[in-house]
């Protein structure tokens, strides 16, 4: 049944009215990257980089990947967020709604990184691998560089499969 069609015309137009003010008070509809929260709760997995630890989300699916570290105002130290694709392809990532400057590191299947990317907090430059991947980590801005870690190096993890 057409509600538009049952109601007289100014009635209908005020009765939907009426529907769209109560979506937008409530947020119907809104993705949640666009209501400010920081996602919670995803899984983690655990990296290493040489002899360094890293405790990251897991953002595998289409909305996880999508809100990623958005509305975060701090990382814990050697916490980050790897994102898992399912097919390879050159990703790109932006740093719209993000509050905190990150380093991301894009990788191949065997976990060696391809590059290695800086991202102000907030914009929307592009930042892309080098060649079609399937993982990318983001840290806390400057966590590659301060420990030595650079395109070339592997990383470690159940994600990652070694090469033969």
């Amino acid at each position: 049944m057409n509600l538009l069609r049952t109601m007289p015309r100014p009635r209908a137009r005020r009765a939907l009215q009426a529907l769209l003010a109560f979506a937008l008070l409530i947020g119907l509809g809104a993705p949640a990257w666009s209501q400010g929260h920081p996602q919670q709760g995803l899984a983690r997995t655990e990296l290493t980089a040489g002899m360094h630890r890293i405790v990251a989300e897991v953002a595998a699916d289409h909305s996880t990947r999508a809100i990623g570290l958005m509305h975060r105002t701090s990382l814990a130290p050697n916490h980050g967020m790897l994102f898992v694709f399912q097919d390879k392809s050159p990703q790109c990532f932006w740093m719209r709604n993000t509050l905190i400057p990150l380093s991301i590191a894009f990788i191949e299947d065997d976990g060696r990184i391809v590059n290695i990317e800086d991202m102000a907090a907030q914009t929307e430059t592009s930042h892309c691998a080098r060649a079609p991947v399937r993982f990318a980590l983001e840290m806390e801005q400057g966590w590659f560089a301060k420990r030595g870690v650079r395109a070339g190096d592997r990383l470690g993890g159940r994600e990652f499969v070694p090469a033969r």
